[in-house]
C-alpha cells in the first residue's frame, strides 16, 4: 500500500529510538486560545479577523506527554467546530488505543474514520484533527526518548538555522510591509496577491526594485485565479526574480490546467497546504508541475504523514517548504521536519500580528539574519506557556481513558 510504502523508513526511525515504543495515551486535554488582532489578514479567499490556535495535549500512562496543533484559522469559527469534533469523535477513538509508531496511529485513524469524514462531508477537518494528534504523538516519543525531534526523525548532526520567510504580508501598504519585516531580521518575503492585477504587479515591481542582495522573494494567490486568469498572470510575474508563485489556481483543478500554467511561467509553481493524501501527494509530485511542495503539517498527515511526502519530494529533486500560519507550535513542527528531510526548502514563519505565535511556543527563538533556530531539547522543544496564555483561552477540556 502506498501510505505504508511512504511512511515505511519514518516508521522504523521513530520505533528505535533507544526506547521500546508503545503508545496507549490515556489522557487528552483541548486548548482553544483565540486573540484579537488590529489589522485582518486579507487573503484572495476572504479575510482573517482574529489569529485561532487549536492544540491538544496527550498524556500515556506513563506520564510522557506532547503537544500538538489543529490547523484552525480559517474560516473564522473552524476551531470551535473541531473542538467539538475531538470531543465528539476523534478524542474517543484515541483513548485506550495502543500503536508501535505515530505513523501507526496516523494510518489506523485515518482508515477508522473514512466514513465518518465521508457522512459528514468533512474530510478536512478530521484530517486537521487527525494531523495533531500525530504531532502530539511523535512530540511524545522523542520527549520520552529524550531526543530533539528532528534527531528522532534520522537527523545525525545538529541543523544549521533554517532560513525564514516572512509570510502573510497583506497587499494594502506591502512594500512597508517589507520594509518592516527586513527590520525585525527576515532576509525573504512572500505576498499575497490575485486581487487586481494591475495593483498586484505594481506591488511586486516595488517590491523587487528595492530588494537588498541575497534577499528572496515569492508570491501566494491563495487560489485566488482560474486558468483563464492565471494564464496572463504569471507569465506577467514571470518578469521579476520570484523564487515560486504559490496556488495559482485550486488545488483541485486537472493536472492538465497546472502543466499548462507550469509551461507559461518561467518562475517555479508551489502548492501543497490544500491536498490531502498520499495518493493525491503522490500524483503530484510524479507529475512534476510543482517545483515546491508544501504540505501543512497540522492540516494534514501530521509529522508522519509529511515527513514521508517530503522525502518523496526531495527525492525526485523537488523543494520542500512547509505551509504553516498558526501559533509557534506547528511552527516548530514544521521546522523539525524541514530540518529532518533537508534540502534548500525556506520556513514559512507568520510575520503579521499574531498575540499566539511565542506564548505558546516556549521559549521561542528570535530571527537571527533572517534565521530561525532549532534547539536539541527533547521532541519539539517547547511548551506552551499557559499561564501567559489563559487572557486568550476560549475553551479547555480534558479527557480519560475509562
Amino acid at each position: 500500500m502506498l501510505a505504508l510504502a511512504l511512511l515505511d523508513k519514518s516508521d522504523r526511525r521513530l520505533a528505535t529510538m533507544g526506547i521500546a515504543v508503545q503508545l496507549e495515551p490515556t489522557r487528552v486535554e483541548i486548548y482553544h486560545f483565540k486573540a484579537p488582532i488590529t489589522e485582518p489578514i486579507i487573503t484572495s479567499f476572504g479575510s482573517i479577523p482574529a489569529r485561532n490556535a487549536l492544540l491538544v495535549r496527550i498524556e500515556d500512562k506513563d506520564g510522557a506527554f506532547g503537544w500538538g496543533e489543529v490547523w484552525a484559522n480559517f474560516p473564522p469559527a473552524g476551531a470551535e467546530s473541531k473542538v467539538r469534533l475531538l470531543e465528539t469523535i476523534l478524542i474517543p477513538a484515541t483513548l485506550g488505543r495502543s500503536w508501535t509508531t505515530p505513523a501507526a496511529a496516523l494510518i489506523d485513524l485515518t482508515q477508522r474514520m473514512r466514513r465518518n469524514a465521508i457522512q459528514s462531508g468533512e474530510p478536512g477537518p478530521f484530517a486537521s484533527c487527525i494531523a495533531g494528534i500525530d504531532v502530539a504523538l511523535s512530540d511524545l516519543v522523542a520527549r520520552k526518548a529524550g531526543l530533539p525531534l528532528w534527531k528522532a526523525l534520522g537527523r545525525k548532526n545538529a541543523p544549521e538555522p533554517l532560513l525564514a520567510y516572512a509570510s502573510n504580508l497583506n497587499p494594502k501598504g506591502a512594500a512597508e510591509y517589507v520594509a518592516m519585516c527586513r527590520e525585525r531580521g527576515y532576509r525573504a518575503f512572500k505576498l499575497k496577491v490575485a486581487f487586481d492585477l494591475k495593483s498586484d504587479l505594481a506591488n511586486v515591481r516595488e517590491i523587487t526594485a528595492g530588494l537588498k542582495s541575497g534577499e528572496r522573494f515569492m508570491i501566494d494567490a491563495n487560489q485566488g485565479w482560474d486558468l483563464v486568469t492565471a494564464r496572463p498572470a504569471v507569465e506577467a510575474f514571470s518578469q521579476f526574480p520570484l523564487d515560486w508563485i504559490e496556488e495559482a489556481i485550486p488545488a483541485d483543478d486537472p493536472p492538465e490546467y497546472w502543466a499548462e500554467l507550469a509551461m507559461l511561467s518561467r518562475v517555479p509553481l508551489a502548492g501543497g497546504e490544500n491536498i490531502i493524501g498520499f495518493a493525491a501527494f503522490d500524483a503530484t509530485i510524479n507529475e512534476g508541475h510543482l517545483g515546491v511542495i508544501q504540505p501543512d503539517i497540522c492540516k494534514w498527515g501530521g509529522i508522519s504523514g509529511c515527513f514521508a511526502v517530503a522525502r518523496r519530494a526531495v527525492a525526485k529533486g523537488l523543494k520542500y517548504c512547509p505551509h504553516w500560519l498558526n501559533s509557534g507550535l506547528g511552527l516548530h513542527a514544521a521546522a523539525h521536519v524541514l530540518a529532518a528531510v533537508g534540502g534548500e526548502g525556506l520556513l514559512e514563519h507568520d510575520a503579521m500580528e499574531n498575540p499566539l505565535q511565542s506564548v505558546l511556543a516556549q521559549p521561542f527563538p528570535p530571527l537571527v539574519d533572517g534565521r530561525f533556530a532549532l534547539a536539541d531539547r527533547a521532541g519539539l522543544g517547547v511548551t506552551p506557556d499557559l499561564r501567559a496564555a489563559n487572557a486568550f483561552l476560549i475553551h479547555h477540556s480534558e479527557h480519560r481513558a475509562e
